[in-house]
């Protein structure tokens, strides 16, 4: 088979930039410098400095050519990354529409931050606020499985702004829809602190009363890139009840308090505070220690938000894609809207 350039372009037609859905020849990203010597194909890909995706697409434009070319091209290794100089330009104050932007944290993994963010996120819009939700737990989103749009993939406005997916009335975007759910995300903190803030600053997210980011677990420098990016209006900690899990609750009370982040803490969450049975529905077991959470929100002088118990319900419809919050009719459904209509959150959005 003879090769020519018109064959790699087409090929190359068929890969999409994560970040916006666009082919990445439309994008001007595939430069012009296709080099061919028999079945050996060369050349490069033009990216930003410091791309997330840029491994990820180097892999997808291999594949495409292996599979619209012809399988016996020769070319793993053969491309290059071209990083363009960012053009200077004025830049325009992210989340422009967005009255209140609030961080979801926990000082460790396993608390249920991500239910807490869901099921919050669905609260305050059953109260008729416009709210959207970002999945920043980068190496281990499961927002889009808590809403069951695992398969979504978002495409690109007319502006190239990325388009939030809709679902129960909230605006979601999350890593999680631009990489394969089987597999690990192995990136260094510069890579997914910038992919972080391409899913802030180039999305479609309009005018929101509130914009939930549901940050990965612990203290890190993805959580200063967000606080360098955006000003946000507060966070909200979340924890269940044993010391060890407070330990590091306080830690991270400790990172948004400190003076060269400054971010108020709007309140702590206590989740799992009490475990209650479906056929003993009155009773509770603190299986992880009473009042841990709450005992710390008086000791600190800060907000205590709520107290989720652990019932299998929360579990299960989070797995099927249905936050709890959604059944008006549910005990835990209740408590999470009266977390929603605590003051703290109507005095934010106040003009």
């Amino acid at each position: 088979m003879t090769l020519y350039p018109q064959l790699i372009i087409d090929a190359l037609k068929k890969v999409r930039y994560p970040g916006t859905g666009e082919d990445i020849v439309s994008a001007n990203m595939v430069a012009d410098n296709i080099r061919i010597d028999g079945n050996s194909v060369w050349f490069s890909l033009q990216l930003k400095p410091q791309d997330p995706f840029a491994k990820s697409l180097i892999k997808a434009c291999e594949q495409a050519i292996l599979t619209f070319v012809s399988e016996d091209v020769d070319i793993k290794g053969h491309i290059d990354v071209i990083v363009n100089s960012p053009i200077q330009e004025p830049k325009s104050q992210p989340l422009e529409g967005v009255k209140c932007k609030i961080a979801i944290s926990s000082g460790k993994g396993g608390v249920g931050k991500s239910t807490i963010s869901a099921n919050l996120a669905i609260a305050l819009s059953k109260l008729g606020y416009k709210v959207g939700l970002l999945d920043a737990d980068i190496f281990g989103p499961s927002i889009p499985k808590m809403f069951h749009i695992e398969d979504a993939r978002p495409v690109a406005d007319e502006e190239g702004k990325i388009m939030p997916i809709e679902k129960y009335g909230i605006k979601i975007l999350s890593i999680g829809f631009f990489v394969n759910p089987e597999s690990a995300i192995v990136w260094r903190g510069a890579m997914a602190s910038n992919a972080i803030k391409q899913l802030i600053n180039d999305a479609a997210w309009g005018d929101l009363d509130f914009f939930l980011i549901d940050l990965p677990p612990g203290t890190s420098d993805i959580h200063l890139s967000i606080v360098g990016s955006i000003k946000l209006d507060g966070a909200v900690v979340v924890s269940t009840p044993q010391q060890v899990a407070l330990a590091d609750a306080i830690k991270g009370i400790d990172m948004f308090q400190n003076e060269k982040v400054n971010v108020p803490i709007l309140g702590l969450i206590e989740n799992m505070a009490w475990f209650t049975p479906k056929e003993l529905p009155e009773n509770k077991y603190y299986i992880f220690g009473k009042d841990g959470v709450k005992n710390l929100a008086q000791e600190k002088g800060i907000r205590l938000l709520g107290q989720i118990p652990l019932v299998q319900g929360i579990c299960d419809s989070g797995d099927a894609g249905s936050p709890i919050a959604l059944n008006d009719n549910d005990i835990i459904a209740q408590a999470f809207e009266n977390m929603a209509k605590n003051s703290i959150f109507a005095e934010l959005i106040k003009d």
